[in-house]
């Protein structure tokens, strides 16, 4: 099975997952010139930019210590464009959470990193 293939598997997963907890996806796999976010989603009150995240096993780390600085910045980017081209003001509460799987275990971080600002 190729990257991408398996990628988007485990994004279908992450969507399942975070829907039986309550998150109202709202848009999949958007991209902009800036980058791509994986998932868009509301949790109560909050915009939440998703980071998914997958390996295999633990052997070259764990898959949430993926989402390095400059992919954080990255996704603030791709964060920043959505929000302003679909009109959400800074008066919307906006969080940034990675879904990590390893092999089969499924860890949420909610909040895992601040807003990084160019």
């Amino acid at each position: 099975m190729n990257t991408r293939k398996k990628g988007a598997e485990y994004e279908q997963k992450a969507q399942q997952y975070l829907k039986s907890q309550g998150v109202r996806i709202i848009e999949s796999n958007y991209r902009n010139r800036q980058g791509e976010i994986d998932i868009i989603g509301r949790d109560g009150e909050y915009l939440v930019f998703f980071e998914v995240k997958y390996r295999r096993d633990n052997e070259k780390g764990n898959p949430e210590e993926a989402v390095t600085y400059s992919k954080q910045r990255k996704i603030c980017q791709v964060a920043d464009y959505y929000r302003m081209f679909n009109g959400i003001g800074d008066f919307t509460p906006v969080r940034y959470d990675v879904v990590a799987i390893c092999g089969n275990e499924l860890k949420w971080y909610r909040n895992a990193f601040e807003h990084i600002y160019r």
